[in-house]
């Protein structure tokens, strides 16, 4: 059974700013007005309120109003999605890994030096004795 996710470009090309990327990592830990995030991620706040409308646009933030406030969160769904998308894909670097890990260890077996099976000590000179 193969199972096929259709994952816009769009949310890579949203998450791919760095600035959005700081947004997102500042709403991770809750819900913050536009001026929190403003002090956060010292980006003014025309340019956050930018970048959150384009955020919400693709889905990744949502706004509560309450009083003369907006308050925004990431939304959870659009994160699930992306994780299961790279999911299907996870399996081929894991493989890959793997296989590199296993060569690796090969290649320092074989250029490892031959250690002795006990450690030897030098020979200490005997004394004369006396007559």
């Amino acid at each position: 059974m193969r199972i096929y996710i259709a994952m816009n470009s769009y949310v890579f090309e949203v998450l791919a700013d760095p600035s959005r990327r700081k947004i997102v990592e500042t709403l991770r830990a809750g819900e913050c007005a536009v001026n929190d995030v403003v002090a956060r991620v010292a980006i003014q706040q025309s340019g956050v309120s930018r970048h959150l409308r384009i955020l919400m646009e693709a889905g990744f933030v949502q706004m509560r109003p309450q009083g003369t406030q907006r308050l925004y969160s990431l939304r959870a769904e659009p994160f699930r999605e992306l994780d299961t998308w790279v999911a299907l894909y996870r399996s081929l670097w894991e493989t890959r890994l793997d296989r590199f890990g296993a060569a690796l260890e090969r290649s320092q077996q074989v250029n490892r030096p031959a250690q002795p099976s006990s450690p030897t000590r030098p020979a200490r000179p005997r004394k004369k004795q006396a007559a």
